[in-house]
């Protein structure tokens, strides 16, 4: 059974930063997408970013220069370091996993907030 973890969310002041962790355990595919979604409270999930195996990635336009993703595949895991956060950005962020199959996380709750 494949789980993903996420850890990393909280309450932050515009301008900050958080730094999310995803790590990924069970029988998974070598060859695998992860990345993240966020939701905020009525509105869609949207993508914010991913990163294959190989390491190529794409992000939402909006987070572009601030957001940066990473990976350690020995570990399963993946990162978003946030930088220069945004009310905006306010929202439940769910690490995604697919190898063929999809996987999500539980959520982390990110807040930017004065």
């Amino acid at each position: 059974q494949v789980k993903l973890v996420e850890s990393g969310g909280g309450l932050v002041q515009p301008g900050g930063s958080l730094r999310l962790s995803c790590a990924a355990s069970g029988r998974i595919s070598s060859i695998n997408t992860m990345g993240w979604y966020r939701q905020a409270p009525g509105k869609e999930r949207e993508l914010v970013a991913v990163i294959n195996s190989g390491g190529s990635t794409n992000y939402r336009e909006l987070v572009k220069g601030r957001f940066t993703i990473s990976r350690d595949n020995a570990k399963n895991t993946v990162y978003l370091q946030m930088n220069s956060l945004k009310p905006e950005d306010t929202a439940v962020y769910y690490c995604y996993l697919v190898d063929g199959r999809s996987f999500w996380g539980q959520g982390t709750q990110v807040t930017v907030s004065s």
